[in-house]
C-alpha cells in the first residue's frame, strides 16, 4: 500500500485513523498533518531515528503551506502513495471547538485534492464526506443509494453547502484516470463517552439544541472505530467512487441528542425559522429548519460491502460513564 498521509490527524477521527494505520503491518510509513501540537497519543509512535510516524504542523487552508509540503523533497523521500482526507470536526487537542467556516472546508478539500492529483507518486485518495448531502423528502422512508440526488436547493444552509461542494469536487475527480479517489459518505459518527461528529446540529459542545416540533427523524449512526476500519479497507481496495458507510443502527434524533448530552428543545416551525434567520444574520449558520431536522433516512451500504468488503464491527449502545450518567458508547458487535 505504501506510505499514507492523513490530514487533520490531531482531531478525533484523524487520531483514530492514524492509530489503526500504525497497527496495520501493510502501512510502512505515516505522515500525520495537524494544525496544533502532536497529540500525546502519538508519542510512542515517534520513537527512534527513523520512526514510522512523522508529524507535521500545517494550515490546511493555506495554499502556499499545502503546496510546499506536497512538493517537498522530504515527502518524496517518505514514499507517500496514499492520502486520507479527514475534514475539520470535533475539538482541537487543547479542547477548543474546531470551527469550519463556510469557505474553509471547501478550500481545504480543493487544495488537498489538487496537490494529490499533481503529485506523481500519490496513487490514491480516500476522503471522508457526509451523508447529509442527500436530498430528503418528507417522512422517514428516505432509503439512499450512492446515486440518489444531492440537495442542490439554493436555500440549503451554508454549513451543509460546504459538504455538498466538497462532495462534488471528489466525485468529479473520481472519474479521472490518474488518481484513484474513494469518497466515503458518513452519517453521524458516535464515539465512546457520548461524543458525536459530523452531524451538522449535534457536533460541538454538549448542551441544548433546537428542533422543529412534530418531527423526530431517524438518524443512521456509525462508531468512530468503524470509520477508521472503513478507511483501511478503502486504502487496500482497487475500487473507486462513492460509497455509503454506516453502522447497523438508526436512532431517533431526540434520542441521539439526549444520550449524547445535547437535548433537543422542540419549537414551532415559524419560530424556529425566525431563529434561523437571526442566526444567519449573526454568522452562526445553524441549520435550524433544514430537512435533516425533519425527515429521516437510511443508507444503502450494499456497494461498500460488495466492493470494499466493509462491514461494521461495532454497535452503538448505552453505557454508564464515569460520572454515572448514561451515554451512547461504541461497543463490539
Amino acid at each position: 500500500m505504501g506510505g499514507v498521509l492523513v490530514t487533520h490527524a490531531d482531531l478525533p477521527l484523524g487520531r483514530r485513523i492514524v492509530k489503526l494505520l500504525w497497527y496495520d503491518p501493510g502501512t510502512p510509513r505515516i505522515v500525520a498533518l495537524g494544525e496544533g501540537p502532536a497529540p500525546r497519543a502519538f508519542d510512542s509512535f515517534r520513537i527512534g531515528t527513523q520512526p514510522r510516524l512523522v508529524y507535521e504542523r500545517l494550515d490546511h487552508a493555506r495554499q502556499r503551506s499545502v503546496a510546499e509540503l506536497f512538493r517537498s523533497r522530504r515527502l518524496r523521500e517518505l514514499e507517500i502513495q496514499s492520502v486520507v482526507y479527514v475534514p475539520r470536526h470535533g475539538a482541537s487537542p487543547e479542547g477548543r471547538p474546531v470551527v469550519a467556516h463556510v469557505p474553509t472546508r471547501t478550500a481545504e478539500a480543493r487544495l488537498i485534492l489538487h496537490q494529490a492529483v499533481e503529485h506523481r507518486e500519490i496513487r490514491s485518495l480516500v476522503a471522508l464526506g457526509s451523508a447529509f448531502v442527500y436530498q430528503l423528502t418528507p417522512g422517514n422512508a428516505n432509503h439512499l443509494l450512492e446515486d440518489s440526488p444531492l440537495d442542490l436547493d439554493p436555500a440549503v444552509p451554508a454549513a451543509l453547502r460546504t459538504w455538498i461542494d466538497s462532495d462534488m469536487l471528489f466525485q468529479a475527480e473520481a472519474a479521472g484516470r490518474r488518481l484513484r479517489v474513494t469518497l466515503l459518505r458518513l452519517p453521524t459518527v458516535v464515539a465512546s463517552g457520548g461524543f458525536v461528529y459530523l452531524h451538522p446540529l449535534l457536533e460541538g459542545a454538549a448542551g441544548p439544541r433546537l428542533r422543529s416540533a412534530g418531527f423526530d427523524p431517524l438518524c443512521p449512526v456509525i462508531a468512530d472505530k468503524d470509520v477508521a476500519h472503513a478507511v483501511l479497507t478503502a486504502l487496500a481496495s482497487p475500487a473507486v467512487g462513492v460509497f455509503n458507510i454506516a453502522g447497523r443502527e438508526r436512532v431517533p434524533l431526540s434520542v441521539l441528542g439526549r444520550w449524547t448530552g445535547r437535548p433537543l428543545l422542540a419549537l414551532p416551525g415559524p419560530l424556529l425559522r425566525a431563529a434561523g434567520r437571526s442566526a444567519a444574520r449573526l454568522g452562526l449558520g445553524d441549520p435550524f429548519d433544514a430537512p435533516l431536522l425533519r425527515f429521516g433516512m437510511s443508507l444503502d451500504t450494499r456497494r461498500a460491502a460488495a466492493e470494499l468488503g466493509f462491514a461494521p464491527r461495532y454497535r452503538i449502545g448505552l453505557e454508564r460513564a464515569g460520572d454515572g450518567a448514561l451515554r451512547l458508547e461504541a461497543v463490539t458487535a
